[in-house]
């Protein structure tokens, strides 16, 4: 008997644009997993992380077959993507490739396209985010970080995934070694704001990046990619610390304040 099960259907999103070239390569290989389709920002939308776009509509343009531009953050993108732009639920998030790495800490929590890939697990649906490291002259292998985020996705698919856990897979530069599983580092940053005035003389700040330093325990995302193997991170959605709840100065704190006397 033929199998009739409908292809796996699998949403791209990033923080880079719908036009971002990351984008499009990701999104052409994953056609060989299933149907894809591309739901993004209509522009760049870095360091985004999980915002909503509450006090705003949202419009959305068919750029092509199966791509959307959405006016608003990758988070809104998956947001619209499972309620309206998608023919059902799909099996598969996978959010990138993003323009440079997503490393350590810091980096994963500001980030846009890890964001859309933690919206796809909130949904309870597999999800990655994939970044890649250019060579240090501007240049990115995306073929060689799609092909990487395809190998993942794949294995995704056919297999099951703790519930509540986002991937986060950086790729360095060729050659690549290989692929290690590894924490999240720690990355130190020094943020250059630049003061300047417009044309009617009121200020205004400029954020910058600086140059931050990183700490490269052996078994971190950094540390791995700078050795040349590519990243895969398990990110948890739940933020609790939870060996805190037993901490005795915070249990005081839950003995001592209780509940609020009521009003006379």
């Amino acid at each position: 008997m033929a199998d009739t099960s409908p292809s796996p259907l699998i949403l791209v999103t990033n923080d880079d644009g719908f036009d971002a070239e990351g984008a499009a390569v990701l999104f052409g290989r994953l056609q060989e997993l299933g149907e894809a389709h591309l739901v993004a920002p209509d522009r760049e939308k870095s360091a985004s992380s999980l915002a909503l776009t509450l006090s705003a509509p949202l419009r959305v343009r068919q750029a092509g077959p199966r791509v959307f531009a959405v006016e608003g953050t990758p988070a809104d993108c998956v947001y619209l993507a499972m309620e309206k732009l998608l023919p059902r639920r799909p099996d598969l998030v996978v959010s990138g490739i993003n323009h440079g790495p997503n490393l350590g800490q810091q980096d994963v929590s500001y980030s846009g396209t890890v964001a859309g890939a933690v919206q796809g697990t909130y949904f309870g649906i597999p999800s990655l985010a994939v970044s890649a490291l250019h060579d240090g002259s501007g240049r990115y292998a995306f073929d060689l970080a799609a092909e990487t985020a395809l190998r993942v996705a794949a294995r995704l698919l056919s297999g099951a995934p703790v519930r509540g856990i986002t991937l986060n897979l950086n790729v360095p530069p060729p050659p690549l070694k290989g692929l290690k599983l590894t924490r999240l580092g720690w990355k130190e940053y020094f943020p250059e704001i630049i003061e300047a005035r417009d044309p009617r003389r009121r200020a205004y700040y400029w954020i910058g990046m600086g140059k931050p330093r990183a700490k490269e325990d052996p078994d971190t995302d950094l540390a791995a990619v700078r050795l040349g193997f590519a990243s895969l991170t398990p990110l948890h959605s739940d933020a609790t610390h939870h060996p805190s709840l037993r901490l005795p100065e915070l249990k005081t704190l839950e003995e001592e304040i209780g509940l609020p006397e009521p009003r006379p």
